[in-house]
């Protein structure tokens, strides 16, 4: 019996090693497909838990098409027909979601797409058709083509965001280890809890992602420039490797947050460092990145997250000094993705034991940034409007400038990504109570009449 396996780590350095391996009875599956998961970092995926996804959702119809008889480039559009059955029409108990099921099909649209340009298939096993995509700022949309494998019943609006008292619970009972009532617990206090906390507020007040956050490099931050007169929130630039899709982009950060960053570096990461220093923290580095002062910027410019987390800052004649991570280990260790995804899941299991039940985790605080500004800045826009050719009219007309202002700050590649976040203002009653009384306000004649 053959198996078809996923290797998520393989022999190399740089990017590289953490693109996965298809095996077909620990040998490799194909030649072909691995260079296309090789391809993958240099087309923008390069998050190791993307790049697993993407293995994954490969082996899965490697080993459906395994039991037919084929091979990934003989595959036809009756086996992709078929595979559907299975995956959708089978029993309950192996059934998968309409969202699981369009995420593999856009893995496997991304795969055979890569082999018609490569030359290896003459013909995709997927029929396509033509679609008019919106366009930014009003104009006319686009024609792209669609793979009609896709579901058209699932939707993307799958955003799960928090509301601001549930987060003032999860920052203080959950990370920070206090009362209910605010006071403190004598040793029940997370000693960390300062740290995640700030963490926290990172996330809900720019919008970044979970690695583009914790691959945050303690210099960047206190580079940013402050000179800007009394503005509450100053820019940060991100540059193209730490973003999705190798973009870049810059996100607000409000000051006082920036100052409260500026303390926790000045005292607690100050004592890791010295921990670090103490214990021989290098020894300890899973592949260490040596860096001098004068090499950082372009370092920085260059290095993945997972990367980031590897720079050790030296001294000019080599000697390590400390990680040049923005956050650590109480003994100065970087923080790694995966283990804020604990750091929150312990946060939650504290707020369910003093009765509140959450379940937060650190992308939530993204969209919940997401919904929160977009309704801002709609009543901000509703307060500035001038609506002489009537209230709905200008509303539809002012309604873009917030929605690309948010696609800006988050860092989506397309306007229509921004939309799912809409459904969701429309779902709040005091977002949409706010903003209706700020219509309101704007309407000619006595209130009421």
């Amino acid at each position: 019996m053959t198996i078809i396996s996923v290797c998520e780590r393989r022999n190399a350095k740089g990017p590289d090693a953490n693109v996965p391996l298809i095996l077909r009875d620990d040998a490799l599956y194909d030649s072909d497909l691995d260079r296309f998961f090789l391809d993958l970092p240099l087309s923008g995926i390069r998050s190791r838990h993307s790049l697993r996804a993407y293995a994954y959702d490969v082996a899965v119809w490697l080993r459906f098409l395994d039991a037919c008889g084929k091979t990934v480039w003989a595959a036809t559009r009756d086996d992709v027909d078929a595979y559907h059955r299975e995956r959708r029409r089978n029993e309950t108990d192996h059934r998968i979601t309409a969202a699981s099921w369009n995420r593999a099909v856009a893995s496997l649209d991304r795969l055979y797409r890569w082999g018609e340009q490569q030359g290896l298939i003459v013909e995709a096993p997927f029929s396509r058709r033509a679609v008019w995509r919106p366009a930014q700022g009003g104009r006319r949309g686009l024609i792209a083509a669609r793979n009609d494998a896709y579901e058209r019943v699932a939707r993307r609006s799958d955003v799960r965001f928090v509301t601001m008292d549930d987060y003032r619970i999860f920052h203080e009972v959950g990370l920070r280890g206090l009362a209910p009532d605010g006071t403190e617990r004598p040793g029940a206090r997370d000693r960390n809890g300062l740290r995640n906390a700030l963490f926290a507020d990172l996330l809900v007040t720019t919008g970044l992602r979970l690695e583009e956050a914790s691959g945050l490099l303690a210099d960047e931050l206190a580079a940013i420039d402050h000179d800007d007169g009394q503005a509450a929130q100053l820019w940060m630039r991100l540059p193209p490797p730490l973003t999705k899709g190798d973009r870049g982009r810059s996100v607000l950060v409000p000051r006082r947050l920036l100052r409260q960053i500026a303390a926790y570096v000045a005292v607690e990461r100050a004592t890791g460092v010295a921990k670090f220093a103490a214990r021989d923290g290098v020894a300890r580095f899973e592949r260490p990145i040596p860096v001098t002062r004068a090499g950082f910027d372009r370092m920085r410019d260059v290095c993945t997250p997972e990367e980031r987390c590897r720079l050790i800052l030296c001294d000019e004649d080599g000697t390590p000094r400390e990680p040049a991570a923005l956050w650590l280990t109480e003994v100065g260790q970087p923080i790694r993705p995966n283990s804020w995804e604990v750091i929150f899941t312990r946060a939650c299991n504290r707020c369910a034991e003093n009765g509140f039940s959450l379940s937060i985790s650190p992308h939530q605080l993204r969209h919940t940034f997401a919904v929160h500004m977009l309704a801002l800045l709609i009543q901000q826009r509703l307060r500035e409007a001038v609506l002489p050719a009537g209230p709905v009219e200008s509303y539809r007309l002012i309604l873009g400038d917030p929605q690309q202002q948010v696609q800006r700050l988050l860092g989506h590649a397309s306007l229509a990504t921004t939309y799912i976040y809409l459904d969701h203002i429309v779902t709040r009653a005091d977002t949409v109570d706010a903003a209706v009384e700020q219509l309101l306000a704007l309407l000619p004649g006595p209130r009421g009449a």
